[in-house]
């Protein structure tokens, strides 16, 4: 039985710029590292929460023909309080909190590499919520 998502992946371009944006700017945890068979640096685990991870590749983005990736999104308790840390790290939001058509509250930004990132802040009149009680 599936009891949830282990991770998502991406590869980086630039790791440290990665890694500074995931645990500095949104708060998550450099959890640890995973080195090749040569001991070169591989893939870098960051930590959401437990059982909870964003896999970072080492490696330049790549282009996958027919790749139907679209975004992360992360459940939030304080919209704004995420978009002032954001922001107060000279980080442009890709667009400002609004209320959607679920009636949650979303906004937009993007890591460095240029992975939409999504942030919600769910209404408990959602139809997520109301289907999740």
């Amino acid at each position: 039985m599936i009891k949830g998502i282990s991770h998502v992946a991406f590869y980086v371009s630039d790791m440290e710029r990665s890694v500074h944006f995931y645990c500095k700017v949104l708060g998550f945890t450099d959890a640890f590292e995973i080195r090749d068979d040569e001991g070169n640096p591989w893939i870098r685990f960051i930590k959401i929460r437990d059982g909870q991870f964003i896999e970072l590749f080492y490696g330049s983005p790549r282009e996958v023909k027919g790749q139907s990736y679209s975004h992360l999104c992360l459940e939030v308790d304080d919209i704004f309080a995420i978009v002032s840390r954001i922001k107060s790290h000279g980080i442009a939001l890709d667009a400002e909190p609004r209320q959607g058509k679920d009636l949650n509250y979303q906004c937009w930004v993007r890591d460095p590499d240029g992975n939409r990132i999504e942030f919600v802040q769910m209404n408990p009149e959602s139809p997520q919520m109301k289907v999740s009680s």
